[in-house]
């Protein structure tokens, strides 16, 4: 039971990133993402690819997937320029589907629907089987704890303030002499690029990765974290991914409890519950858990 908890703590460390990256997009800069399955995906076999059939190590497959990330979300980004809101939504999600496509069709790469097993795990020989959980988890947190330093010192900076600027008023913002087009490319760039760290720790720690892993809902889940966490409040996000997954996960333990429900009828459930959770609090508390704080500057009339 405890190594099950490990393992909960570890997907919940990696949809952390996963929310952080979307905040940094949607909720400090006001770009729509639903493409985070493509990006989540693409870091996933980029890392798994290149240590399995190149025999990368570990830590160059996750760069080369936060590279990967970053180049893809730039060229996104470029390409929806003049997108906004719902349109640049559809933009993501097709991007979405284009690689999962691309993943399940082209065999002779990414082994379609058989999946890719992947046997590199950083540091494997100095664990046994039974103590490698922790370290995994451990090695997830350190991540969590870079991309949650980097989203905060970019909120923080005047970088953070051009960015809620963007998400306010781009035309405004832009006549006063920011290069808005710029700064959305870097932060849409920046945050897929988190999204393929994401997929490479997540790759390595499941060991067999397939299209399946990375459809749409995986992107409805990070925007449930999003809202029940606080958009805005990097802090919040860890809450949110956190709520979403425990009871994501939680609620496997169903079946043992109802037992006139089929599985599928039990997945469905699953759902509702975490859709219920989100209509709770949208209808109660629609700025999140921990809400965006506001920012306090000196009073006008302040000596």
């Amino acid at each position: 039971m405890l190594d099950y908890f490990v393992s909960i703590a570890t997907f919940v460390g990696i949809y952390m990133i996963l929310a952080l990256a979307l905040n940094m997009q949607w909720g400090k800069t006001g770009m729509v993402n639903f493409g985070i399955a493509g990006f989540f995906g693409l870091g996933a076999y980029t890392s798994g690819l290149l240590t399995v059939d190149a025999g990368w190590p570990f830590i160059g497959g996750v760069v080369a997937a936060a590279a990967m990330g970053f180049v893809f979300g730039a060229g996104v980004s470029l390409l929806s320029v003049r997108l906004r809101d719902d349109f640049l939504a559809i933009v993501t999600l097709g991007f979405a589907e284009i690689v999962r496509l691309v993943l399940l069709n082209e065999d002779w790469l990414t082994r379609g629907p058989r999946g890719l097993p992947i046997d590199v795990r950083p540091l494997s020989g100095l664990f046994d089987r039974s103590t490698y959980g922790y370290f995994y988890l451990g090695l997830v947190a350190l991540a969590v704890i870079v991309v949650l330093f980097v989203a905060e010192k970019l909120a923080r900076a005047p970088y953070g303030r051009v960015m809620k600027a963007i998400r306010e008023d781009d035309v405004v913002t832009e006549t006063l002499g920011k290069n808005v087009l710029f700064y959305r490319v870097q932060v849409f760039a920046v945050g897929s690029m988190f999204m393929g760290v994401a997929g490479a720790l997540y790759a390595h720690y499941v060991q067999n990765i397939s299209p399946e892993h990375f459809v749409p809902m995986v992107a409805i889940f990070i925007w449930m974290s999003v809202i029940v966490g606080g958009a805005g409040n990097n802090w919040g996000l860890l809450i949110g991914a956190g709520l979403v997954m425990v009871i994501l996960e939680g609620t496997r333990f169903m079946g043992d409890f109802v037992t006139f429900l089929d599985a599928e009828k039990l997945s469905a459930i699953r759902i509702i519950l975490i859709g219920v959770l989100l209509i709770l609090i949208v209808r109660f508390r629609p700025q999140g858990i921990l809400p965006e704080p506001k920012f306090r500057g000196p009073g006008v009339l302040s000596s």
